[in-house]
């Protein structure tokens, strides 16, 4: 055989490895609104970086006819790219091939790249689109899913994990994705079951459809899912986005980036921001985005859990994890599905070197039958943990109330918090004045000729002893208290000062967080 022979074959094989399931199938997923696992990986990468491996493996099943119908690539795109100019791993299922079913080359093929992610020390992106174990290979199919989940967990705090559900994600297929560290879906396209609607009525004879089972806006509200985008192109880009933020791996610093936003920039309209009036929400996530770079959050699972915000943003180039309270919902209080929420953002962010900045503004817990019996004692510990164990820098401002063990909680002082900032309106103290008064002065209240007046000058009087920001400033609780002008330029200074901060915790395997 010449070498235009040898060239011709590869060509004609790399042509059969590109054709997949065929222009008939790959003409159905775009009927139905998606994307083929080419086109996926094509709209995720700079243009033209693109390598695959692995086009070339088939299975090597032969019972239940499969032995007749050998695909190249086995229903999988795996290699490797760039974003952003730098690299990362990837894998994207390909339905238009057995229905993107995962068997056992399939599996090998996304190990190998989370093996290669683990030696390079780059990013693992997964693009979901199966219709889950390929039944006719049985248990191997079974054991090619646990040799992903063991890689998912041993890479969970070295390289950031992101999975993209693009499709169906069925029974123990959703597992991978629920250990990665982000997940992204699709409005109108995506799905996750552990049995599926069908099982369901069966067994319970509870009728539910497939969207309000396991859709994308399910998901979003529960947590499984992170974010959700009208389309693939807008679900693409966002990963890209997200990806900006985050460093390569753990012994990496996140990527600063250039900005005209000048780091000393005053801002007077933070003056005017939070109302005089205690008990009268306002909108965190305004504030928030008048001190970051440019006014960008990317949130993360910004429609669950809506009393406490969590997102990346930049401080004078510098990407950062915000965790702030929301008092235009639930006063910002914590319960069981905020703690969860913010404890896992806190424990990523300590895991990949991103500064932590917390705005409080909490009166406490949110009280009730139903978060008790919930176990808001032990989900709040999950957050109080997170804040503890993490070694990253941590700012914090508090912007109004800071009442109870949710002060605690919020990243303060006492739990390793480094620098300490309270606008003049914070409120410091074991619980609001009016709860306070109520307490402490119940006998002269119920003694009293005008108890309403009588509680107003207690009220006054216990608010200028005890809740304010000057108490805990006395103390060294409050580091400094600014003008709210002037945050962003002290968190910037502040970030800038902490940027070669050391910190460790004792020598364990690990430690326990109350799961």
């Amino acid at each position: 055989m010449s070498n235009a022979d040898r060239l011709e074959r590869l060509a004609a094989l790399e042509r059969q490895a590109a054709e997949a399931g065929g222009a008939a199938r790959a003409k159905r997923q775009h009927d139905a609104g998606k994307l083929t696992a080419r086109e996926r990986v094509a709209l995720c990468c700079d243009p033209g970086s693109f390598v695959e491996i692995d086009k070339f493996v088939t299975h090597r099943a032969t019972d239940f006819g499969l032995g007749d119908n050998k695909i190249l690539g086995d229903g999988v795109v795996t290699g490797y790219g760039t974003v952003h100019g730098r690299t990362i791993f990837i894998f994207a299922q390909d339905f238009t091939v057995f229905g993107g079913s995962l068997a056992e080359a399939h599996a090998r093929k996304i190990c190998k790249v989370m093996d290669l992610a683990m030696k390079a020390g780059a990013p693992i992106v997964g693009l979901n689109d199966s219709g889950g174990a390929r039944i006719q290979e049985g248990v191997v199919s079974l054991a090619g899913y646990a040799e992903i989940f063991l890689r998912n967990t041993l890479a969970s705090g070295v390289v950031p994990q992101i999975s993209a559900v693009l499709g169906p994600c069925a029974g123990g297929a959703v597992y991978s994705p629920a250990i990665t560290d982000f997940v992204f879906m699709v409005e109108s396209s995506s799905y996750m079951f552990i049995t599926g609607p069908d099982v369901i009525r069966t067994v319970t004879h509870e009728e539910v459809t497939k969207e309000e089972l396991g859709g994308a806006a399910a998901h979003v509200r529960s947590g499984v899912a992170h974010r959700a985008f009208a389309d693939e192109p807008s679900c693409m880009e966002g990963l890209r986005t997200l990806l900006s933020f985050l460093p390569q791996n753990n012994r990496e610093d996140p990527p600063r980036l250039p900005t005209q936003d000048r780091a000393d920039r005053a801002d007077a309209a933070l003056d005017d921001m939070v109302p005089d009036e205690p008990s009268k929400p306002y909108d965190m996530r305004a504030l928030v985005g008048r001190v970051v770079d440019d006014g960008h959050l990317f949130e993360i699972q910004p429609d669950h859990a809506r009393n406490i915000i969590v997102a990346f943003a930049r401080l004078d180039g510098r990407p950062v994890g915000i965790v702030a309270n929301q008092p235009a919902h639930l006063a910002g209080c914590l319960d069981i599905d905020a703690s969860v929420k913010a404890a896992r953002f806190v424990r990523f962010c300590d895991c990949f070197n991103l500064p932590l900045i917390t705005f409080v503004d909490v009166p406490g817990f949110l009280p009730g039958t139903a978060q008790e019996w919930g176990g808001i004692i032990r989900h709040g510990a999950k957050l109080l943990y997170a804040f503890a164990e993490a070694t990253v820098p941590k700012l914090t401002v508090i912007t109004r109330k800071a009442y109870g063990g949710a002060y605690d909680v919020m990243s303060s002082k006492h739990i390793r918090g480094d620098l300490s900032f309270a606008f003049p309106s914070a409120e410091i103290a074991v619980m609001g004045p009016e709860g306070a008064v109520n307490i402490v002065f119940r006998e002269e209240l119920a003694k009293a000729a005008d108890p309403e007046a009588a509680r107003a000058r207690y009220v006054a009087e216990y608010r200028e002893k005890l809740a304010n920001p000057y108490a805990a400033a006395s103390l060294g609780y409050v580091d400094e208290v600014i003008r709210p002008r002037d945050t962003r330029a002290r968190l910037c200074r502040a970030l800038a000062v902490l940027g070669n901060k050391r910190d460790s915790n004792p020598p364990k395997k690990h430690g326990n967080i109350p799961l």
